[in-house]
């Protein structure tokens, strides 16, 4: 056969070569066919990442849907809304496949019906939240990160208390959902278990990370930022107080000089005395004593209890576990918190109308070598009546009263909360309030507590038991689990005890301490207070050292947890304006209220 003949009779190129076995045609039929099953099935499989897809059936549509529209994923300023699947199915192909495989379980959920009606999807609610809860924690919230990276979340945009925590949850390994649950949905953390909460949300530190310098530096312009708007404001106050004072100064000098003229049957005179401290503080020059700035807002029924339940508290692991104080988180918006409570809600059942949600006072604080000198001023704010109380007042002869609590040793969370670890929810107007009857019931304990109809505070360490979760609907709170008489001689005897202080509206006085009770004990005490020129004044006294059982000795090198507590508008029991934890030593500018010797 010719040569011609040969070339008829050879195979076509696409026949005659090979790749891993197989013909050209048939590689390249493979390749087509796999962009083709690849197209299509990528297609149908980013069809079910729809928001459509995922509300086309009713049980998303009717239960699901309507929770998340309007929040802040469905609508926001940057105008981009997140939708199911960038929160609930991963980005990268592999995790995106497992995801759709065990959502197909869903399906089944579908066929049998098993959240068809709103009492099914409620009763299997907690079980569905769960689940993601931990999905999302295995993955170190990864779709959340996706969208809300650390290094955009700049602490200059970002509220005091946020800035702290997302710094804390880079460095010990905290991820997102550990605290943002429920932004998309009905929040469930309340209905889940507090053992398995607890498990859930410790930190990972697989999950740490480094600090960015980026956040770093955003941190370091807004903190002194704020310093120097914080002492601007600081300046403007004091220019406020020095008239206030000269306002009260010539109040009381003109009330004095009539005084005299009653006496001595004279024309009334306004002359000025000296810039002195008053009757209680006649040596003490206010006006060469700095003053520190107080926030008291109202807690309404936040009890000991409360800030430890992490059902109740979402700060409640940093405050139990990671040593935080209650300040940490709060001080620089407790004004928004006392505003939001005392309107009425689930921390407070029955609110006040036009009751204030905080005061802002300043203290001051001196010493000589036996005395300390406290006065603390604030606004008056006028009558706001109790609708829940004949007259509108429930102490109708004090229409303010002033504490001071100085924290002994080894109290529970003592130098994290001060004074909150006397109150209990078990005192007066308090959810588990035992009521008269309930106290009469248990004459014994009664007895001993020396109560009739209210509890009063007291302190975790002298009780057997506190109640602090409520688990199984038993009462939060601790006040007929009494240690014996013996053990709590030897808590006062050790120190364990808060200090009280307390001055009433006519200027009268008590010293005595809180343990299992409020007790007056006999350490000297003396006061005055007066309402002049819309403020209130409240002058007070004591030894540095009474000697009395129940009262701390104040000394220099030392540093105090302390707080105050303010009653105002003849308010009693709970309804008053706290302070947080606050720190106070003698001549030591590190000090929250610093004690200047004089």
């Amino acid at each position: 056969m010719n040569r011609s003949g040969e070339s008829e009779l050879r195979k076509p190129v696409w026949r005659r070569y090979f790749i891993w076995g197989m013909p050209i045609a048939g590689v390249l039929a493979a390749f087509v066919a796999g962009i083709i099953f690849w197209g299509g099935f990528n297609t149908a499989m980013e069809a079910t990442n729809t928001l459509e897809f995922c509300v086309s059936c009713h049980e998303m549509n009717d239960f699901v849907y309507q929770e998340y529209q309007g929040t802040i994923h469905d609508v926001n300023r940057s105008g981009v809304g997140a939708t199911c699947s960038d929160c609930h199915v991963p980005k990268d192909w592999t995790h995106k496949v497992i995801r759709k495989v065990k959502a197909s379980r869903e399906l089944w959920g579908k066929i049998t019906g098993s959240i068809s009606t709103p009492e099914k999807f409620e009763s299997k609610r907690l079980h569905l939240a769960m689940n993601e809860w931990e999905r999302m924690k295995a993955t170190d919230s990864v779709e959340c990160r996706n969208c809300h990276g650390f290094e955009s979340m700049m602490p200059e945009f970002q509220k005091p208390r946020a800035r702290l925590q997302h710094l804390n949850a880079m460095k010990i390994g905290q991820t997102c959902i550990d605290c943002h649950k429920g932004i998309a949905h009905r929040n469930l953390r309340d209905r889940a278990d507090e053992d398995y909460l607890e498990k859930l949300e410790t930190p990972n530190p697989d999950f740490a990370r480094e600090v960015p310098d980026i956040y770093l530096a955003s941190l370091d312009r807004i903190t002194r930022k704020e310093a120097e708007e914080a002492a601007a404001a600081k300046a403007a106050r004091q220019q406020e107080q020095e008239a206030v004072d000269a306002r009260v100064l010539a109040a009381v000098d003109a009330a004095r000089a009539e005084e005299r003229a009653k006496a001595e049957g004279t024309k009334t005179s306004t002359s000025s005395e000296t810039a002195s401290g008053g009757n209680v503080a006649p040596d003490v020059n206010w006006k060469d004593v700095a003053g520190a700035d107080l926030h008291l807002f109202y807690p309404g029924q936040a009890s000991f209890e409360w800030v430890q339940n992490g059902k109740t508290h979402g700060g409640a692991r940093p405050l139990t576990k990671g040593g935080d104080a209650c300040s940490t988180c709060h001080a620089k918006e407790l004004e928004t918190i006392g505003n939001k409570i005392v309107a009425g809600g689930e921390v407070e059942p029955t609110p006040i109308p036009g009751k204030r949600g905080f005061i802002n006072a300043t203290v001051q604080a001196a010493h000589d070598a036996e005395n300390l000198y406290v006065r603390l001023q604030w606004p008056d704010a006028g009558h706001n009546p109790a609708p829940f109380v004949d007259g509108g007042k429930m102490d109708p002869d004090n229409q303010i009263k002033v504490a001071m609590m100085i924290a002994g040793t080894d109290i529970k969370l003592g130098d994290q909360v001060g004074c909150w670890a006397t109150c209990h929810a078990d005192n007066s107007y308090m959810p588990f309030d035992p009521g008269a009857d309930g106290i009469a019931a248990n004459a014994e304990v009664a007895e001993q507590l020396q109560a009739k109809n209210t509890i009063t505070k007291y302190l975790t360490e002298s009780r057997t038991k506190v109640e602090v979760r409520g688990r199984r609907g038993k009462a939060q709170g601790g006040w007929d689990k009494l240690k014996p008489v013996e053990e709590i001689e030897q808590y006062l005897a050790d120190g364990t005890f808060m200090d009280l202080m307390r001055v009433y509206a006519d200027g009268s006085a008590s010293n005595g301490y809180l343990l299992d009770r409020r007790v007056q004990n006999a350490g000297k005490i003396a006061a005055e207070a007066n309402l002049s020129g819309g403020v209130w004044t409240v002058v007070f006294t004591r030894p540095l050292d009474t000697g009395a059982p129940g009262d701390i000795p104040l000394a220099a090198g030392k540093a105090y947890t302390v707080g105050f507590a303010v009653h105002d508008d003849f308010a009693a029991a709970r309804f008053h304006h706290v302070t947080l934890d606050l720190s106070l030593a003698l001549d030591d500018d590190t000090a929250t209220i610093n004690v200047i010797g004089q």
